[in-house]
């Protein structure tokens, strides 16, 4: 029948059906050369050997087999696998060890230095380049000049530091070059001796480069290498090689170099790397400061400059004549920059070391005072690292006691970027940070995070990890200043730009260079648009060329400022209040960007830029610079208005969201941008960010650690490694009081020895009850409206990271968060016995011990806190003179304590160490490499946006882009400082912006401010040394009256546009200006120097709703004040209800904005007469010119008028009588009715905004509007009259029912009498409804066909299910009450006869015959076993045969300590002493033994709490009763012995009983056989409380007993749990049997199956719960293995229902009171033969509608049915009954599709003696056969219909199926489910 090695049932079909290597007629092999015969091909085959020498075919095919075993491959020949390999190759590790070739670095070596840095810094064969053995002399060449252009990389400082790192730890630097350099000498070749000069110089930048940058470690080699190559220098010479004298020099400055480095090394000064005075030469000694070079003045202060009294020298800016060189310029800037940050710090801590000398030490006092300069942070300590994407920083923790009152939200402490200074030794050392991290939550704790500069981090490695430190706050923002600083420093005085005006003060300004190629403007882009087709291109340089000002759509004023603009190169332009500075300054940009061929050209990079294309390279861009974020968004919206695309943003918070497209941080994570990136950067990107994560994980791991032992009290067993032996083994042996004491194993002896246990708690209570450390409830502020916080503000000018940033998205971010706090909860779960961040901090307590109420839990938490934060710890010494550490007083135990966790602490800070620095190192890198990444966008830019802070910080970016012109605006409030460093030497242009009159620049030092000259700009400077500015004079804003207080008393003159003429007068009041006057005293506000002036702010909102009610807009109105306390205070009186859209904002962050109206609050009013910030013309002249229609000021005019400013103003005012003490209120409705309001009480006088006077205008209803005079709405058409309805709806006069403003029904709803046409039924009906449309609501007499009445109403339709209650008798045969309708459907109700089946376990089963589905599948039995356990407790397992180990806790316990395992798991023994004795005898035996002596008889001499004696006995715990107070108690007769006047009793401890000890003692020595009959086995349990049946288990006068008792229950615990299975072995058993089965059950029962596989990953498994799982597994295979047969052998019909029944058997397998009792089992297994049956019934149904032969079967088929249907459990007989019905169906129809008898198909199956799964048929049934392995690997035609058969790869074509039919087999023989299976057919 079947051809040799071929597939075919007649002879014919696929050839070659062997799998891969089959050992004859298998596959042809693909390994085999071109020439070989196919002999030779299986020669080697045979041999196990393909053609290259690989393991042959057959060797694959087993391994093929062993790893598809588990799921990995199915299949898959050499070839394939070899192509597998190739590709992971190509991108798996080992091309990342592929090193650089000499083509490669000749190639790198004419990059551009920064391309070269990050190429072989991120290169991962690089490395171990370094590292070989011989490289040759030419490579050696060539790599020093590649790593000499690597170094002169400027920008890209990490990435060159960390390049510099590879180099000095590689073996190239110690040996190699070593060699090289001393093989020079012997060189012969003359030609290559002439190159040595060129090679020499690029080896001592090598040397230089890496000596530079870590001076201590690399001395040494380079020291080495110095001297060989001096050597060699020398030969070379003598040898006539022409060695040039800068070469020489070079040497000898190393040497030289060398020198100085050693002997710092000597005298111990050189420390570190990163010591940033190691390269600085000792000599010099700067006596006179002022020949100083101020590029050697260290940016941080010094120590010398905390502990000396002179101040540094300082020259003043000078502002009224020309510095005498750009030198003396930038030097007194640097100076006065540096200063203004260093002497609020300087003096602060000269104060703060005065004060601790006065004071003797540092004490509360200090703690207490007050500094002006800095703030102060008590008991410091650093509690974990933390990465950040701007590198490593530190959580601190620090005493949050004294700043308790400090509103964090808005307090200007711990902002973002502040320098704080850390020292522990009086500032003798010290450390420097920022602030990184501003949670005001946290800082509510004491928390804050910080990083750490550079010399400073190092320097921390230095100092004890517990180390505490008094940390020290600067109020100057330190990064501001430390950028300008660093860019003054870099700045050459030759490339200073534009010299002439800014140090020589030159009034003749030059145009700008570029107008020197062509001065062609081409305006028509700014033309007013009714102008623009009559401008024509024009020469600028010709002022009669220029277009009229009217042309350009400006005034006077700003057609000089933009000429004067776009024709000098130094352009400064004023703009007072409302001039339209902005406007200008947009048409100014305009002009420029619309004629960028005259000044851009082609940007040209730095030499250091990595730009290698051109092409990519853009023109030179625009600069624009602002002050503050929110000007910056203004100016770029302006120009986004006129040119859509080349804008970049950079840094800061932006609130614009057209701006957010350009922002630079949007488009380097776009989603293509890494795609444009040169591969050198992408490559380092990859690299460095894997060394990223790879470090912080080491990290995070420890710090988690870190943060958790600061957290609560640790458990001991954390701190094993830290204890002695000898105070481990004390800790673990309390001592006993009394001769009992209890502890608490469970949260760890450590709580019970700190005294803050429960037991102990209690005794020690009084020594906390005093710490008077009550916890403040949290004020909740109401819903009061949304003011900026300052603190926010500050910040969100300073935090300019948000461009920048280095790391993840913020959603990888927000996730890695999670995963952290994840992390952290569950190291504090483990490590802490008590957590101090838990809500409800609670000890771990046994029930029956003293429970710790809520107050005495904060008690303990407020000790835990307290002592935490305490910084002494017990020294070594004292530690080892200890042996009891329960001996120590409880503050000695605490010192100790923390000893240990020092201890601990410093491991992990040890063990993070070195991953920190590393962390850090990749940081770095990762900055440099994204400055890179964003050089490339800004290079692309026409115009570029930055704050001067931002400019300031990325002036390196700034200095690669080279941008020409550059507009500052809000020049004037700009430091000089700032400006110089953002100019670089390309500028050619440069536009000034600003009002000097206005706001000025802020240093933080006032004396540097008045007498140096530090608060004037360049702006200011420059105007005032008579350099061309113009003054724009019209102003746009403010209506005539507010004008007039700037002119003249600010401005001399200043003109009114017309349009402000025209302003409509403010509603409400007699004036549009006004100032109330008054005397209410301001109030001081602790924290900080800021006021509040609650009367004025009263005022003020009253007046604020007032205008509201005028029907202004919330957003038309702004509230001023000049502080934020006052903010504050208005905000608290002015709910987000009533205010919402009300702008309120101190007056320093207004400038630049307008309003119609302000109001303005002033706030001081002091006796002292002191006004503040009032007395600058500057802020007075922002406060007054913000608005534009109202302008409404209350301040006490009394102080102000001391002012001249403010003086000239009053003047002004009363000219108009626009002062006073009180505001006259206009009705607007009733102009006679003026109200006098000097204070909010007066506002009253006006609750709805008009008067008191009722409002009675008549409403289109008719009725009155019931308010007070309101001008708010005077139409009246939002008003809602509330009186009731009187119109008319209906022709009957029925009346509306709603309220007057609410629409009346379209139809009248009032109800009258009708008659319905129908039923002729009276009823109520609505009167619009027509009668016959209503629904009778009457009672239906109607009768169902049933002959029950219907239940419905009249107007209904009939009920199609009647409810009456009649017999039903149910197909289970049992009758029931039930509704009518159920007769007439096939559906039934739930059976709910009692069912009466005897369960498999012996009880009668208590559910009903529905819920026990007929007796299909019975409830679970509900009887509780209840047995007595060994243990005394009861099972509380239900119906079970044999008890489970008991599973409660086990309550074994003695004085020492308690039992926590479950209580039927055998108890670890007590060895601990026992403590059983009295001062009349003591046991020697230990604690788990029956005692050596027997119990004291003497009785007790204590006297108990009543004052009466003790009634026990000598050694036992004293009873709590008492024989004279409780004498009904303690008598009560029960042994009869009670009542005896000598009688002693004894407490028993388990259940509180007081039984008289000699009947006692007589109870516990009765013989246990005396208690039962003769011949009766005796219970193994413990002796029971005579009175209630107790189990005793403590009490150490009967220790011997029932130590004799545990030691017999533990014997018989020991048995039990012999016989348990193990129960890890059986878990990973069923994990593999669940793994087996996967690929049968995932594609029917995904979700259930995979349920399993999670039972089984969860701890504490039991025995019981294992058995549950491995049932469930056992039936789901059976029940997947029958859905695959009716997945495909079954018809649709046939199959819905099957699938119904399995659904049905899955709901019973899956219940979830499923335990798989035999019962159980018993149902499942009857169930599962039933749709067993049915199953094969349906398969051969489906074959017989193949054949068409389905009637010939039909009534024995339903007869089978009809068996199968059988209501009940299928029993034995009913299955032996259709088994036999199945086979008689078999015999009359074979419906096997082989059109051959059973006989022949037997015969044909034996005779080819093939194993299960090698049958396979045709899409039309044709049945064929495979060899071999069984696997097809071929295609053919099929002899009988031509259908495609056989397939590729031991894939079946798609339509070809196993013939089941053939051997029974359900899967191929080659298939992972081969085995087993094919062996379970249904038919052989």
């Amino acid at each position: 029948m079947e051809a040799r090695g071929g597939e075919g049932l007649r002879g014919r079909g696929i050839r070659r059906g062997g799998g891969a290597g089959a050992g004859r007629g298998g596959e042809r092999q693909r390994g085999g050369g071109r020439g070989e015969n196919r002999g030779e091909r299986a020669e080697r085959q045979r041999f196990g050997v393909a053609g290259n020498g690989q393991p042959g075919g057959a060797e694959r095919e087993g391994v093929i087999k062993g790893v598809g075993g588990v799921g990995v491959r199915r299949g898959g020949h050499s070839g394939d696998r070899r192509g597998g390999r190739r590709d992971d190759k190509r991108d798996g590790a080992q091309s990342e060890e592929r090193k650089l070739g000499y083509k490669t670095l000749q190639q790198l070596s004419e990059e551009d230095p920064s391309v070269v840095a990050f190429t072989l810094s991120s290169h991962c064969g690089f490395h171990s380049q370094l590292g070989e053995e011989r490289l040759s002399q030419d490579f050696i060449q060539l790599l020093c000049q590649v790593l000499n252009k690597a170094f002169t990389s400027r920008t890209d400082r990490g990435t060159v530091q960390h390049l510099a790192c590879i180099v000095k730890d590689s073996k190239f630097f110690s040996t190699t070059l070593v060699g090289y350099v001393g093989s020079m000498v012997s060189e012969p070749n003359p030609s290559r001796r002439a190159e040595y000069p060129k090679h020499l110089e690029n080896i001592l930048a090598v040397l230089s480069g890496v000596l530079n940058i870590f001076p201590a470690s690399s001395v040494k080699a380079v020291s080495i290498l110095v001297t060989l190559l001096s050597s060699s220098i020398n030969s070379l010479r003598a040898s006539g090689v022409d060695i040039k004298p800068e070469i020489e020099e070079k040497v000898e400055h190393l040497k030289g170099l060398i020198e100085h480095l050693q002997e710092r090394s000597r005298d111990g000064t050189l420390r570190s790397d990163r010591d940033s005075y190691a390269l600085l030469p000792t000599g010099g000694d700067y006596t006179d400061e002022e020949q100083q070079d101020f590029r050697t003045i260290p940016l941080y202060p010094t120590p010398e400059e905390f502990h000396q009294e002179h101040r540094p020298f300082l020259r003043p800016n000078i502002t009224s004549q020309r510095y005498t060189n750009a030198h003396t310029y930038l030097d007194t800037h640097f100076r006065l920059l540096r200063e203004d940050f260093v002497r609020p710090l300087r003096e602060g801590i000269q104060q703060l070391l005065q004060n601790q000398m006065d004071m003797g030490r540092m004490d509360n006092p200090v703690k207490t005072k007050r500094f002006d300069d800095i703030r102060i942070y008590f008991d410091t300590q650093l509690v974990a690292p933390k990465c950040t994407h701007m590198g490593l920083a530190y959580i601190v923790q620090f005493d949050i006691q004294p700043l308790k009152f400090v509103r964090w939200q808005n307090s200007k402490r711990l902002l973002y970027g502040s320098l704080v200074c850390l020292s522990y030794d009086n500032f003798e050392n010290f450390l420097f940070a920022t602030v990184s991290d501003r949670d005001p939550k946290g800082l509510e704790k004491g928390q804050v995070q910080i990083t750490f500069i550079e010399e400073s981090r190092l320097k921390l490695t230095r100092i004890q990890t517990n180390q505490v430190f008094l940390m020290v706050e600067t109020t100057a923002y330190f990064e501001a200043y430390r950028y300008v600083l660093e860019g003054l420093k870099e700045q050459i005085e030759e490339n200073l730009p534009f010299q002439r005006y800014i140090v020589e003060c030159s009034r003749d300004v030059q145009p700008p260079a570029y107008l020197k190629k062509s001065d062609v403007y081409d305006l028509a882009c700014v033309a007013d648009p009714d102008h623009k087709m009559g401008i024509k291109p024009f020469h600028c340089s010709d002022p009669e060329d220029w277009p009229t000002m009217e042309e350009l759509g400006l005034d006077e004023s700003q057609m000089r400022a933009f000429q004067l603009a776009l024709t000098t190169e130094l352009a400064i332009i004023q703009g007072p209040p409302g001039t339209g500075k902005t406007y200008v300054g947009l048409k100014i940009a305009q002009a420029l960007l619309s004629n960028q061929r005259l000044w851009s050209g082609r940007l040209v990079v730095d030499e250091d830029d990595d730009d290698d294309d051109d092409d990519d390279g853009g023109f030179a861009p625009m600069l624009v610079v602002c002050y503050t974020n929110h000007a910056l968004d203004q100016f770029l919206e302006g120009i986004h208005t006129f040119m859509k695309r080349g804008i970049v943003r950079v840094g800061g918070r932006s609130n614009s969201e057209i701006l957010k497209q350009f922002n630079l941080r949007e488009l380097t994570h776009s989603r293509f941008f890494r795609h444009t990136l040169p591969s050198h950067l992408r490559t380092a990107h990859h690299q460095i960010y894997k060394e990223l994560n790879q470090k912080m994980s080491e990290i995070e791991t420890q710090s988690v650690r870190l943060e958790c032992s600061l957290k609560g009290v640790i458990r001991e067993s954390f701190l094993r490694k830290f204890i002695s032996d000898t105070h481990w083994e004390s800790l673990n042996s309390p001592p006993t009081e009394d001769g009992f004491e209890v502890w608490n194993e469970k949260s760890g002896v450590m709580m019970d020895w700190l005294g803050l246990g429960s037991n102990i708690f209690q005794q020690r209570e009084t020594e906390i009850v005093n710490t008077n450390e009550a916890e403040e409830a949290m004020e909740q502020d109401e819903d009061l409206i949304e003011i900026a916080e300052e603190a926010d503000l500050i910040q969100a000018e300073r935090m300019i990271e948000d461009d920048w940033l280095i790391g993840a998205r913020v959603g990888r971010d927000e996730r890695k968060k999670e995963d952290m706090e994840e992390a952290v909860k569950a190291a504090e779960e483990l490590m802490l016995a008590m957590n101090l961040d838990k809500v409800d901090v609670q000890a771990e307590q046994n029930d029956k011990v003293w429970q710790m109420q809520r107050n005495q839990r904060r008690k303990i938490k407020n000790k835990i806190r307290k002592e935490l934060g305490k910084s002494s710890t017990m020294t070594e010494e004292e530690e080892e003179n200890i042996f009891d550490v329960w001996s120590l007083t409880l503050e000695d135990r605490w010192r100790l304590y923390r000893l240990w966790i020092m201890r601990y602490r410093i491991e992990l800070r040890t063990k993070a160490l070195a991953s920190e620095q590393e962390y850090q190192m990749a940081v770095d890198r990762l900055a440099d490499l994204k400055r890179r990444e964003n050089i490339q966008v800004l290079k692309r830019a026409k115009v570029i946006g930055m704050t001067t802070t931002g400019a300031a910080k990325f002036r390196e970016a700034l200095q690669v882009l080279r941008p020409r012109v550059v507009i500052v605006e809000e020049a004037a409030e700009v430091l000089e400082a700032h400006i110089i460093t953002t100019l670089s030497n390309a500028c050619q242009h440069l536009i000034l912006i600003g009002d000097h009159q206005q706001l000025r620049p802020s240093a933080t030092v006032y004396d540097l401010a008045k007498n140096f000259n530090l608060e004037m700009s360049m702006f200011e400077r420059l105007v005032g040394m008579g350099l061309p500015f113009v003054r724009l004079n019209y102003q746009h804003r403010m209506r005539p009256d507010i004008a007039r207080l700037l002119t003249p008393h600010i401005y001399s003159e200043l003109e009114n546009h017309p349009s402000v003429m025209e302003y409509e007068n403010i509603k409400g009041l007699k004036t549009n200006l006004f100032f109330v006057e008054h005397t209410h005293p301001e109030e001081e506000i602790k924290d900080g120097k800021s006021h509040q002036n609650i009367q004025e702010a009263k005022f003020v909102v009253a007046l604020c709703r007032y205008l509201l009610f005028q029907d202004y807009k919330p957003e038309q109105i702004t509230i001023l004040t000049t502080y934020t306390g006052q903010l504050h205070c208005l905000r608290k009186q002015m709910p987000s209800s009533d205010f919402s859209g009300v702008k309120v904002h101190v007056v320093d962050k207004y400038q630049g904005e307008e309003n119609d109206i302000v109001l303005l609050s002033l706030v001081r009013s002091n006796l002292q007469g002191k006004v503040g910030f009032l007395s600058i013309p500057n802020r007075v002249c922002v406060a007054l010119s913000r608005a534009k229609k109202g302008l409404y000021c209350i301040g006490n005019s009394v102080i102000l008028r001391k002012v001249p400013l403010w003086s000239n103003i009053f003047h002004t005012l009363r000219e108009k009588d626009q002062v006073g003490k009180a505001l006259t209120l206009c009705c607007q409705n009733h102009p006679d009715r003026q109200i006098q309001a000097s204070s909010g009480e007066d506002f009253k006088q006006a609750p709805e905004g008009g008067c008191t006077q009722p409002c009675q205008f008549r409403l289109e209803c008719g009725h009155v509007c019931i308010r007070v005079c309101h001008p708010y709405d005077p139409e009246h058409k939002e008003y809602k009259c509330m009186k009731k309805c009187e119109k008319i709806l209906c022709d009957q006069g029925h009346k509306c029912t709603l309220v007057c403003h609410k629409a009346c029904p379209k139809k009248c709803q009032t109800k009258v009498e009708k008659i319905i046409p129908q039923c002729q039924h009276k009823q109520k009906v609505p009167c619009h409804q027509e009668p016959h449309t209503f629904v009778c609501q009457e009672p239906c007499q109607k009768l169902l066909s049933c002959g029950h009445p219907c239940d419905s109403v009249c107007g209904e339709l009939c009920t199609s299910k009647c409810k009456v209650k009649v017999t039903l008798t149910l197909k289970c045969g049992h009758s029931q009450q039930g509704a009518c309708y159920y007769k007439r459907q096939t559906d039934e109700p739930e059976c709910r006869t009692q069912c009466e089946h005897l369960l498999k376990c012996g009880h009668a089963c208590r559910g009903s015959c529905g819920r026990c589905y007929q007796g299909r599948f019975h409830s679970s039995c509900a009887h509780r076993c209840e047995r007595l356990l060994v243990c005394s407790h009861k099972c509380m397992e239900p119906c079970t045969r044999d008890c489970p180990p008991c599973q409660r806790p086990c309550e074994n316990c003695c004085v020492h300590s308690k039992c926590m395992k479950p209580c039927g798991q055998p108890c670890a023994l007590c060895v601990e002493p026992c403590a059983c004795q009295c001062p009349h005898r003591r046991c020697s035996k230990l604690c788990h033994e029956p005692c050596d002596c027997p119990p004291c008889t003497k009785p007790c001499t204590e006297t108990l709490a009543c004052g009466h004696l003790c009634i026990g006995l000598c050694g036992d715990k004293c009873p709590s009763k008492c024989r004279i107070c409780n004498p009904d108690e303690v008598t009560e007769i029960f042994f009869g012995t009670e009542d005896e006047p000598d009688a002693r009793f004894i407490q028993l401890e388990d259940c509180g009983h007081i039984i008289e000890s000699s009947a006692m003692d007589l109870y516990m020595t009765m013989d246990a056989n005396s208690q039962t009959n003769e011949g009766e086995q005796v219970a193994i349990k413990l002796k029971e409380c005579p009175k209630c049946k107790t189990p005793m288990r403590r009490n150490l006068r009967y220790g011997s007993h029932i130590n004799r008792s545990l030691a017999e229950i533990e014997m018989v615990k020991k048995k039990i749990n012999e016989k348990q299975p193990n129960t890890e072995e059986k878990r990973e058993t069923l994990l593999n049997q669940w793994m087996e089965n996967l690929q049968t059950c995932e594609k029917h029962l995904n979700v259930e199956y995979n349920r399993l596989h999670d039972k089984l990953e969860l701890k504490n498994l039991t025995a019981n719960d294992l058995w549950v799982v491995e049932n469930n597994i056992d039936f789901m295979v059976r029940v997947a293995k029958l859905l695959d047969i009716e997945k495909k052998n079954m018809l649709f019909r046939h199959g819905y229902t099957f699938r119904q029944r399995v659904t049905m058997f899955l709901s019973w397998l899956n219940g979830p009171f499923q335990k798989f009792t035999d019962q159980q089992v018993f149902d499942l297994q009857r169930e599962l033969c039933r749709l067993n049956l049915l199953a094969e019934l349906n398969a051969r149904c489906h074959m017989a509608e193949k054949m068409e032969k389905t009637d010939e079967m039909q009534s024995e088929e339903q007869e089978i049915r009809d068996a199968l249907e059988i209501v009940g459990q299928f029993t034995e007989q009913n299955q032996l009954k259709v088994k036999q019905a199945l086979k008689g169906l078999d015999e009359k129809l074979p419906v096997r599709g082989l059109g051959i008898s059973e006989e022949e198909r037997k015969m044909i199956v034996s005779a080819m003696k093939m194993p299960p799964g090698h049958w396979y048929k045709c899409p039309n049934g044709h049945v064929y056969l495979i060899t071999e392995c069984g696997g097809a690997m071929e295609r053919r035609n099929c002899p009988d219909c031509n259908a495609t058969i056989g397939g590729e790869n031991h894939a079946l074509e798609g339509d070809n199926a196993v013939a089941t039919e053939m051997d029974g087999a359900r899967h191929p023989a080659w298939s992972e489910a081969n085995n087993v299976l094919n062996f379970e057919g249904l038919y052989l």
